[in-house]
């Protein structure tokens, strides 16, 4: 990778966590627009929590907490491990497809 390359990852990568880390502090506590409607329309009160409700970072929000740094603390461990996800996989089909993989 050459070194603006890697450059632009580094910044794309800091841009990321500061968006998912800082930013999500301002993010609104009302509910989202499905949730909205449902209220509306007289049905909310049968909604169930999904099976991951008691998962760790269940509501983009670490271990129940309901505070922004919670929040915060939710968003960057989401851009963490997609990174780390997304880049494994690309270097398991990267290795994959080689010239001398195929001779």
């Amino acid at each position: 990778m050459t070194r603006r390359g890697r450059t632009l990852w580094i910044v794309g990568f800091a841009a990321a966590l500061l968006v998912a880390g800082v930013l999500s502090w301002y993010a609104s506590g009302s509910p989202d627009g499905l949730e909205h409607a449902a209220d509306r329309a007289g049905f909310a009160q049968s909604a169930e929590d999904s099976a991951t409700a008691g998962s760790p970072l269940a509501d983009y929000l670490v271990d129940g907490a309901e505070n922004r740094l919670s929040a915060g603390a939710a968003g960057v461990i989401g851009v963490v491990v997609t990174l780390a996800l997304a880049g494994g996989l690309t270097l398991v089909l990267r290795r994959r497809a080689t010239p001398a993989d195929r001779t």
